[in-house]
């Protein structure tokens, strides 16, 4: 007898009582849906948890809207589109809870994953399977991405509900808190870990491994400042069995379609542009980035998000062992002086540049190209092994261990031609707070335009006094209007709200 799997359509409001339209996908018949729908040709039973994958980051995996949050809300980003709903949000002023793409299709794109997570770990196991240990790895995949998707719930919103059987259109969820969110994260990443493998074939790259569960493991304990628990996870990473990852020489191969899923990438997230068509979940829908089109400089996309201007004049505090500028700074920003620093004209372009103009670089490609579209075949590297390594630093910085920090940050700062720590900053010593403060620094250098801003904020705690506020708002004035208390997370969508009376809108919303 087949087994069949139930998918909810984009039209459907996972958690609140809105009407639903369902496709069935027959796990058992290989031809349910085309294979060119599949991020690898489906196999038999394996059509379940390729479903998750079916279309990128778009709406089953990660958020194509992730970055506006993550990157633009951010001190490293704003916005000055034209889009003004969209300019209020990065600066804080939330109006329309359910703003689609600030809050609404981000909140249903991560709980549409959790979904999918959801119906493989309840239909698989009465599959049967020739190979056991294929089954146990579909399984454990499932319960990566939910836990992948369930860390970025708590990490905005944080106050959620814990969905874990596959949805119905009536259901009314109860609320859990972060600290019950990320556990149950932490659970499933625990669980993955265990039939996860090591590496996969190059047949699939791309799907997580032993070391992408540790990682996110790390990320969960680190947000709860649970420095012994992260230290172990990282170990795996960095000194234990899983280490395996190593620095790229080139810095610009993480940010191109050259050279992807590398030895840096602990976990990244597979695009191609093989197919051209929307952002829905027809057999024919795209599977390609936005990012690049919405991020582009002025005349090359659409330009609703760029760079504070701060991260420019960062890179350029300190020069190369050889008395150059950082080379990062190339690969990571668009600004006025890009041709005079380095040579380089980028698209090809005469630039009429705005006084202190910036615009993020990664993930574009004026490479090989002289505009931006809909379909950057670009991958996102949603880790990389050189933010494990700082971040293994941090870790041991908080248990007091910061001589034994300076290697790990040295390695990073090796690739790009810099100095060791030390050499550099004598006076840091192994004073805590000296060593935090030049490492909140190092990770701007490496990672800045990465998605990964926000949280390092809130972990560090400069979210949470109004003086951290204040300076943080003088190289960035849209925290002139941070909330204390308020904005550290995201309000619920308003019609969730509504719709489901066991949940509560965020506090002071």
């Amino acid at each position: 007898m087949r087994k069949i799997l139930t998918i909810l359509t984009v039209t459907c409001s996972l958690l609140g009582v809105v009407s639903c339209q369902e496709d069935e996908l027959d796990l058992k018949n290989p031809n349910a849906l085309t294979t060119d729908q599949f991020w690898v040709t489906p196999n038999d039973a394996e059509l379940g948890v390729n479903a998750i994958y079916a279309m990128s980051y778009k709406d089953g995996l990660w958020s194509r809207w992730m970055s506006f949050r993550l990157d633009l809300t951010s001190d490293e980003g704003f916005s000055q589109s034209p889009w003004i709903e969209l300019a209020d949000w990065t600066r804080f002023n939330y109006i329309n809870y359910n703003f689609w793409e600030g809050n609404g299709v981000t909140w249903r794109d991560t709980y549409k994953a959790i979904f999918r997570a959801n119906q493989v770990l309840a239909n698989v196991p009465d599959i049967e399977f020739d190979d056991a240990a294929r089954k146990q790895s579909i399984l454990a995949e499932a319960k990566f991405l939910r836990a992948l998707n369930y860390y970025y719930v708590g990490l905005l919103w944080e106050n959620a509900p814990i969905i874990l059987e596959p949805s119905k259109p009536d259901d009314l969820p109860m609320q859990s808190t972060q600290q019950e969110i990320y556990s149950q994260a932490e659970l499933d990443l625990n669980e993955a870990f265990e039939d996860l493998p090591l590496q996969w074939d190059a047949e699939n790259l791309g799907r997580p491994t032993k070391g992408a569960a540790k990682a996110m493991l790390a990320k969960i304990y680190m947000q709860q400042r649970q420095w012994g628990a992260a230290k172990t996870a990282l170990d795996f990473l960095v000194v234990g069995e899983g280490a395996n990852y190593s620095l790229v020489s080139n810095y610009k191969d993480n940010f191109t379609d050259i050279n992807e899923n590398n030895s840096e990438s602990v976990y990244e997230i597979q695009f191609g542009d093989q197919r051209r068509g929307g952002t829905g979940e027809g057999p024919n829908a795209a599977v390609s980035s936005t990012r690049a089109q919405f991020f582009a400089p002025r005349g090359i996309g659409w330009s609703d998000g760029q760079a504070r201007f701060w991260l420019v004049n960062a890179f350029k505090q300190e020069l190369t062992v050889d008395g150059n500028l950082d080379p990062r700074l190339q690969h990571s920003l668009f600004y006025p002086d890009l041709f005079e620093d380095f040579g380089d004209k980028t698209y090809s372009r005469d630039w009429e540049w705005g006084e202190d103009e910036a615009w993020f670089r990664k993930g574009a490609r004026d490479y090989k190209r002289d505009n931006e579209d809909y379909f950057s075949e670009v991958n996102w590297r949603l880790i990389r092994y050189a933010d494990i390594l700082l971040r293994y630093a941090e870790v041991l910085n908080e248990l007091d261990m910061t001589a034994d920090a300076y290697q790990y940050v040295d390695q990073v700062r090796a690739r790009a031609n810099m100095a060791p720590l030390a050499t550099a900053y004598p006076e840091i010593g192994n004073d805590h707070d000296l060593f935090l403060e030049r490492l909140k620094i190092e990770r701007v250098l490496e990672l800045s335009g990465e998605s990964v801003r926000w949280e390092d904020l809130k972990r560090w705690g400069d979210l949470e006094t109004q003086e951290s506020v204040d300076a943080i708002a003088e190289r960035d004035p849209d925290f002139k209007n941070f909330e204390i208390g308020k904005n550290i997370r995201l309000p619920l969508p308003q019609v969730e709200v509504e719709n489901n009376p066991n949940m509560e809108q965020n506090p002071q919303y």
